[in-house]
């Protein structure tokens, strides 16, 4: 099993990436439009966001909620060896492609991470810890061998096992048979619903009203909270939830968290 860290964020390592690989565009995310490869504007010669404490406040919402899952640092210090793109610009194209392909395999080893530890599902450590294995194999390739991985299809594979892995956890709950996979949930009426082991995967649940819902052991990877209310709603339990869709959505002192998350400092 990975160690927690190694699966989060550390801007410390990392040479920005997030900040001059992706693109945005002036939306209610943004401030400002930017194009993939160009620098944000507040990126700092020293790789750290200028404006981080106030980026809610300046229209950088979007920022707030991304999660790279740790594959920053990797490209940064492993891919690439500690070289940044602004002392090797001929690596900087390169670099910035190999990115997104290395937060796709960092978020599946963040979900594996988390399968590999539930105890209800001890049955499929083994090729859980496979498939994990299989994965971080790829994640230390060379960075001209990263950019051939066709991470769709690999997804694809680890999704078969992951999805089992929730089936196991569901058993026997109350909601295991409400599934609502991908399901257009917008602005839903949802508050304290009962939905203990729910399959919400993928479901849109933007601005939805979840107050005081029970969600233990719903199974929410992939589902999109943004901007929906969580205020005293249970989450303990909840499978595959990750920080980055807490920070896209609203909650209070009262919301019951998993104890690998953190309350968002806006909520």
């Amino acid at each position: 099993m990975a160690g927690q860290l190694s699966l989060k964020d550390d801007c410390e390592q990392c040479f920005g990436l997030c900040c001059v690989a992706l693109p945005f565009a002036a939306t209610s995310d943004f401030a400002v439009d930017k194009d993939g490869g160009e620098p944000c504007r507040n990126l700092q010669a020293n790789f750290r966001c200028g404006v981080h404490d106030t980026l809610r406040k300046r229209g950088y919402r979007g920022c707030t909620v991304y999660e790279c899952f740790g594959a920053g640092q990797k490209v940064s210090q492993v891919t690439y060896n500690g070289q940044d793109w602004r002392s090797a610009p001929e690596s900087a194209g390169q670099m910035f492609a190999v990115f997104p392909v290395m937060r796709q395999l960092h978020e599946l080893l963040r979900y594996l991470d988390e399968a590999m530890s539930l105890e209800t599902a001890r049955e499929l450590q083994a090729e859980l810890s496979a498939a994990f294995e299989a994965t971080e194999r790829l994640t230390l390739l060379g960075a001209e061998e990263l950019l051939q991985v066709d991470v769709a299809v690999h997804r694809a594979d680890v999704n078969v096992l992951l999805l089992r892995t929730s089936e196991r956890v569901r058993e026997g709950m109350k909601g295991q048979q409400m599934n609502r996979r991908g399901a257009d949930l917008i602005g839903a009426k949802l508050r304290k619903a009962d939905l203990r082991g729910a399959n919400l995967r993928g479901a849109y649940l933007i601005a939805a009203d979840l107050r005081g819902a029970d969600m233990r052991q719903a199974d929410l990877i992939g589902a999109d909270l943004r901007d929906a209310d969580l205020s005293g709603a249970n989450l303990t339990g909840s499978l595959f939830l990750t920080q980055s869709q807490l920070n896209s959505a609203k909650g209070d002192a009262d919301t019951q968290l998993p104890p690998t998350l953190t309350r968002p400092a806006h909520w």
